[in-house]
């Protein structure tokens, strides 16, 4: 979505929770995120909310609170209807929402090996390294994907 409003970019920033699925310490969350700057050659920085901090995003709190209000008290029952709830959101500021389904399956119990995972072109900031870090694409990321 993002690439016809920025075609010149050349660094993603991604903000995500601490915990879970997307833990900086997650294996299986860097491999992904590699593979996403080899595929787009955008380097990706990631910037983790510290434990116990991501409730107070006021991005976040700006964005449901709109989404709350839209949905009026009506039941969500199906996929379709949240994904166009979501994507009907918007604001007197301007804020508009995009939103879409993703139906892929993903398998489970995927594991990433020692040598999968030196592959990955961390580079970890000054501050905070074990919560802010880039992604590099791998000069030779068709061969590894």
């Amino acid at each position: 979505m993002g690439q016809p409003a920025y075609p010149d970019a050349t660094e993603l920033l991604i903000t995500a929770d601490g915990g879970g699925s997307n833990n900086p310490r997650m294996r299986l969350w860097r491999l992904p995120l590699q593979h996403l700057a080899d595929d787009t050659g955008l380097i990706i920085k990631v910037c983790h909310f510290p434990p116990g901090t991501s409730k107070w995003h006021t991005i976040e709190h700006r964005l449901f609170s709109h989404i709350t209000m839209n949905t009026r008290g009506r039941p969500l029952t199906s996929h379709e209807g949240i994904v166009n709830l979501i994507a009907n959101t918007t604001t007197t500021k301007g804020l508009k929402v995009c939103s879409q389904l993703d139906t892929t399956e993903y398998p489970i119990g995927v594991a990433v090996s020692d040598d999968e995972l030196k592959q990955v072109q961390v580079e970890r900031d000054e501050f905070h390294p074990e919560w802010n870090y880039r992604i590099r694409p791998r000069a030779s990321a068709s061969s590894s994907s």
